[in-house]
């Protein structure tokens, strides 16, 4: 399969997409567990080169092979802390929305909440959004993994 573009976005583009990530870094959440939530928001979109960007940015901040494998299946697996768990199920309820589900209910919001601020919630949920924003440019114009950046 090849790429549909080769060409960047332009200028505008990226400096708007620049203040996203940084209004999402500014917002106090540890960037190993944006990395997370980008990771499986990634997975469960199927965008393979979001899937690999994200491993390979958390392995740079030091996320072990041993969690970055269980991400898929954090809930059966010891590796990750409940805050970790409730920012994990957060993005899975908001980017499975089109599966017919309840989205985010307020028990998975209330999960969250007790372990993140406002601030870090904002930051959770641009996380999130912009990963699924992603994930849909690049399965629509077929980016291939670790060749976008």
């Amino acid at each position: 399969m090849e790429a549909r573009m080769k060409s960047r976005p332009n200028a505008d583009v990226t400096t708007a997409v620049q203040h996203l990530y940084k209004a999402i870094h500014s917002g106090g959440v540890d960037p190993l567990l944006l990395e997370l939530i980008h990771l499986r928001v990634s997975q469960i979109n199927g965008c393979s080169a979001c899937v690999f960007a994200a491993v390979a940015a958390a392995k740079k901040r030091g996320e072990t092979d041993e969690r970055l494998h269980n991400v898929v299946t954090w809930r059966e697996t010891p590796f990750f802390t409940e805050a970790e768990r409730a920012a994990l199920a957060l993005a899975e309820a908001a980017t499975r929305i089109q599966d017919g589900g309840p989205g985010v209910t307020d028990e998975i919001w209330d999960a969250a909440a007790a372990h993140f601020d406002e601030s870090q919630l904002s930051a959770i949920n641009l996380e999130i959004a912009l990963t699924n924003f992603f994930n849909r440019i690049n399965r629509t114009i077929q980016e291939q993994a670790g060749k976008t950046w």
